[in-house]
């Protein structure tokens, strides 16, 4: 894989056709990489990130990303807000369930069925917090519950008690459970991790949990019936999403989550790294100052940094392509 530096080239447009907000969307065959759309509204005075968020099936954190210097609470009349409806789908096996923590995301690939394209279910989702991390790995769901009863571990009781706020060993099925109306148990070794709904919806998309994965109440209701027990479930940690399109390679960056939990910046060699992997033995043209920015920026939003070129179209000197990449290396020559 050798991949050059190219000074500008047309940006083009968005994916179009889905709505924002659609959680469903067809994958006519494995090429398929990009999913969903980004679209514009004009905020009203009424309206708040966080309710905007949820009846777009978006996550605290992704809108507020999407929108920087925007007022969570009162974004105000008028004011024009992004909708990050568009993703680039995480690497590995399209089956089962997949969740990519620094996304705050859950994409689920039921099996198809006979004649019909494969589909993926995309949903935003919480995850551990710090000194509290959602494990990473393959796991299943091993178990299943509707209105389930919350039995905290004594860890948090503890946590909760030395806050001034204790906790009952058993919370009934109901309204005040945490557990939401619905919960799937993973078979992960050590501790009690569930995919479950929730009672403070207003958390969906940030880092708020105690290690489990919890759901808008309305997406758990969704994605409930059509999980069976035994389904995979892999657990990655993907800040960096590259995808080859039609000829374009386009990039998704997500603010990465270190082995303590903590957010860090994006770095360039996570993007030269994934490049690598996804043009193979390919060649490409990449802008990399719109590259560095998406690193820095890290809004979630996917956005076109280069084209693959064609054996014939590799000649040196291009007008416009610069001879060196960001680091120096020469424009024709591999990188690391």
């Amino acid at each position: 894989m050798r991949f050059r530096s190219a000074a500008a080239f047309a940006i083009t447009g968005l994916v179009l056709g889905q709505s924002a907000y659609a959680t469903q969307f067809e994958l006519t065959d494995d090429t398929v990489a990009l999913v969903g759309n980004v679209e514009r509204l004009v905020a009203r005075f009424e309206d708040s990130l966080p309710d905007l968020a949820r009846s777009h099936s978006l996550g605290y954190e992704e809108i507020q990303r999407a929108n920087p210097g925007v007022d969570v609470w009162l974004p105000g009349a008028g004011v024009e807000l992004v909708l990050p409806g568009q993703r680039v789908l995480p690497p590995g096996p399209r089956e089962g369930i997949v969740i990519n923590l620094p996304e705050h995301r859950l994409y689920y690939y039921p099996k198809p069925k006979r004649g019909k394209p494969q589909l993926v279910y995309t949903y935003p989702v919480s995850i551990g917090k710090m000194d509290w991390q959602t494990p990473l790995g393959a796991t299943r769901i091993v178990s299943k519950r509707a209105n389930p009863v919350w039995y905290p571990p004594e860890s948090v009781r503890k946590e909760h008690a030395e806050r001034g706020d204790p906790l009952p060993r058993a919370v009934p099925a109901g309204p005040d459970n945490p557990l939401g109306l619905y919960a799937m148990r993973l078979g992960i070794p050590g501790g009690a991790y569930l995919l479950h709904g929730t009672n403070n919806p207003l958390a969906v998309g940030m880092a708020v949990t105690h290690g489990c994965i919890r759901m808008y109440p309305e997406d758990i209701e969704s994605l409930y019936p059509q999980v069976p027990v035994g389904t995979t479930v892999r657990l990655i940690n993907e800040p960096v999403k590259v995808a080859r399109i039609d000829g374009q390679v386009w990039l998704e960056v997500h603010p990465p989550v270190d082995a303590e939990g903590q957010t860090v910046a994006p770095y360039l060699p996570a993007f030269e790294a994934r490049l690598s992997e996804v043009l193979g033995d390919s060649e490409a043209a990449i802008n990399w100052e719109i590259a560095q920015a998406a690193l820095a920026g890290a809004t979630g939003l996917p956005v076109m940094v280069g084209l693959e070129l064609q054996p014939e179209s590799a000649p040196q000197g291009e007008p416009g392509v610069p001879a060196t990449g960001p680091t120096g290396s020469a424009a024709n020559v591999a990188r690391p």
